[in-house]
């Protein structure tokens, strides 16, 4: 029996789920979210099934995708930007459209969901909002109410490990909820606007993102961790517009997107 890394678990769980509390409740300290991310973050590039594409052969794709997050956090707006080790990795799978984070500033982008978009706006308006579900600590807020303080800190001092094995089978399977809490959803489609809205970047990819994703069959992974709908859209436009909206004048850059899309093919 494979022995189980209950850190790297403990951490998925963190990044999988949302909270409605208008506040957030976490009982761990900034320190220790950026210690659980960065476990995490080595458990994940030493697992095999994540086939994470190597900084040094892929460096033009770096290069650009850090960029984008440079930009977004030099914007002043986005909480935790030099708290948190905000780090990137790309995984290659191109069957796969998803993206994800984990706390501390750890984000994952599938090279299925960068292909399937068209612009950098979109792309852009997908890294902010995975980037407001860190810095609004929504997951470690979530996982704090749906199991209680105590059973957590019992866990965290190796206590019931059962309960580890439970969560973890239940992850497996599919049969844990993974879906962010439609207030969460909402503050991330948010802030991604106003973290974008600085930038060169239109502010409303998030919303084209969403639309783009409604259209395409079959459903992509996303959906059933980030649920869309023409409710969430239509909040975004109107967040956009409530900053200033046609005086951004922001652009897309599709051209440019279409280089990056490019740095991701295979290198000899």
């Amino acid at each position: 029996m494979k022995k189980i890394n209950f850190t790297l678990i403990f951490v998925l769980i963190l990044s999988l789920f949302g909270t409605s509390c208008e506040k957030p409740f976490t009982i761990f300290s900034l320190s220790e979210e950026k210690q659980l991310g960065a476990d995490f973050d080595y458990e994940i590039r030493q697992n095999p099934s994540f086939d994470i594409l190597d900084e040094t052969q892929y460096r033009e794709a770096y290069q650009i995708i850090n960029q984008y997050k440079k930009k977004l956090l030099n914007t002043g707006k986005v909480d935790y930007a030099t708290d948190f080790n905000w780090t990137v990795r790309i995984i290659k799978d191109d069957d796969i459209v998803n993206a994800f984070a984990v706390p501390g500033g750890y984000l994952y982008f599938y090279t299925g969901l960068i292909k399937m978009l068209d612009n950098e706006a979109e792309f852009v308006g997908v890294m902010a909002h995975e980037m407001a579900h860190v810095a609004r600590r929504h997951s470690s807020s979530q996982l704090t109410k749906a199991y209680g303080k105590d059973l957590l800190l019992s866990l965290l001092l190796g206590n019931n490990s059962n309960q580890w094995i439970n969560i973890a089978a239940g992850l497996a399977s599919g049969l844990v909820d993974l879906q962010f809490s439609r207030t969460d959803e909402f503050e991330a489609d948010k802030y991604a606007v106003i973290y974008t809205y600085p930038t060169e970047w239109d502010a409303r990819g998030v919303a084209d993102f969403f639309a783009r994703l409604d259209n395409k069959t079959p459903t992509p992974v996303f959906l059933s961790t980030h649920p869309a709908d023409k409710d969430r859209i239509d909040r975004v436009k109107k967040e956009w517009d409530a900053l200033g909206g046609d005086k951004q004048g922001g652009k897309y850059f599709k051209e440019e997107y279409a280089q990056f899309i490019k740095s991701l093919n295979p290198k000899p």
